[in-house]
């Protein structure tokens, strides 16, 4: 008779699988409870950066290229256009004011300014002569006149001594009508010669008076046409450098046209063009400092030009105290730091390549023992191209990673070998 086999439930090989299994949810509890989880780079300590986190003035300002100008420059601009006929002296030299510089020749104005001086001799000799005229009419009439009273006063006397007669009946009537008719004819005679001279001297000093005035406008006309042939040398305006002379002898220059400029010497200034950007932000007397042969010294806003060309504007800027660096020359370019307040206290982090991987939200902390460094969450402000300002996260004395993050991925821990 068969009988029957129990299977047995507890094989070895099913007791393998059951431990296998219970090591690996062992494992995979440890791991989840227990095991680091951050991501790890190994790094060489001498191809980073670190900085040290510190208490500071916090000074907000902007790097800018400044060019040395005179402080006072003058424009040599030609006022009536014409050939260069002689140059008296060469760009970069001294001049005095007062010096001919050079001269011009324009040979339509040269005529022109004598046609003005044969014209302004042909009035004067048409007032010369008319004068001679009118005076010699007018004498011709006062003789006239002087004739006219001398017959009025004989037929006067006749008139007169005819009146008592003519009651005594000693002349006929007919003689003394006669007398009388003669004596109203000359009365008349010398009236009009009275009139004829009065008007005839009026009117001569009338003409006489536009003559005048036709000499002086002619006058005044041939002062400006020699004004204007003296404009045909250019003087220079001050003492000063003669800094560029842009002429050649036989060359034309038309009439505005710049040949040139003069700078005072006494002083300089400095010119920059700024981002506008900051044109809200920059106003005068503010400072700023740049280095100088070993030196720093110091540069005042003096002047804003709030005109925007070509994305920037134009500032004036004079040394603070008068303290011209020694050495300096005209058109050099300085590095200025333009200071935009008058800074404060704050926690700074030195600038690095970090905020271009981060956008300032994170950095990399190194720890105590210099081993690593951990990504740390932070907050940054204002910035000046030295320094941030630290706002949350950061505290003075920690050291951080500058350098840049690229190469890092998401790695949250950097081992520094």
């Amino acid at each position: 008779m068969d009988r029957v086999i129990e299977k047995k439930k507890n094989t070895p090989k099913k007791i393998a699988l059951i431990a296998a299994g219970a090591t690996v949810l062992v494992v995979i509890v440890y791991n989840l409870l227990f095991a680091e989880h951050t991501s790890k780079l190994n790094v060489d300590s001498e191809r980073i950066t670190l900085g040290q986190v510190q208490d500071g003035v916090f000074q907000e300002f902007i790097a800018i290229d400044g060019s040395v100008e005179p402080l006072k420059s003058f424009y040599l601009d030609i006022i009536e256009g014409g050939r260069v006929d002689k140059i008296y002296t060469d760009d970069g030299r001294m001049v005095q004011k007062g010096d001919t510089i050079l001269k011009l020749s324009n040979t339509t104005l040269q005529i022109d300014f004598m046609t003005r001086e044969t014209q302004l001799y042909d009035l004067m000799n048409e007032r010369q002569n008319s004068e001679i005229q009118m005076k010699q009419d007018l004498i011709k009439k006062q003789n006239e006149l002087a004739e006219i009273s001398y017959n009025l006063a004989l037929i006067a006397r006749k008139y007169k001594r005819n009146q008592l007669l003519i009651k005594e009946k000693v002349i006929p009537q007919e003689e003394f009508e006669a007398s009388r008719d003669e004596f109203d004819y000359q009365s008349k005679r010398k009236e009009l010669a009275d009139r004829s001279v009065k008007q005839d001297t009026r009117l001569m000093e009338e003409r006489l008076r536009q003559l005048d005035e036709s000499i002086s406008r002619m006058k005044a006309n041939i002062n400006m046409a020699r004004g204007t042939l003296n404009n045909l040398y250019v003087i220079a305006p001050f003492t000063g450098q003669l800094s560029t002379l842009k002429a050649e002898v036989g060359e034309s220059k038309a009439p505005g046209e710049n040949i040139g400029q003069i700078d005072d010497m006494n002083g300089y200034k400095v010119k920059a063009n700024i981002d506008e950007h900051y044109i809200s932000r920059v106003f005068p007397n503010q400072t700023g400092s740049f280095d100088f042969n070993g030196k720093t010294y110091q540069v005042k806003v003096s002047k804003v030009i709030p005109e925007v060309q070509n994305n920037t504007f134009q500032v004036d800027m004079v040394f603070a105290g008068g303290s011209i660096p020694e050495g300096i020359r005209r058109g050099q370019t300085l590095q200025i730091k333009l200071n935009l307040n008058d800074g404060g206290l704050a926690i700074l982090v030195p600038r690095g390549g970090f905020y271009q991987s981060t956008g300032g939200n994170w950095i990399f902390v190194v720890d105590k023992s210099g081993d690593f460094a951990t990504k740390r969450t932070i907050k940054l402000g204002r910035q000046n191209p030295n320094y941030y300002e630290v706002l949350d996260g950061l505290q003075p004395g920690e050291k951080v990673v500058l350098s840049s993050y690229d190469n890092y991925g998401d790695i949250d821990r950097l081992e520094l070998k």
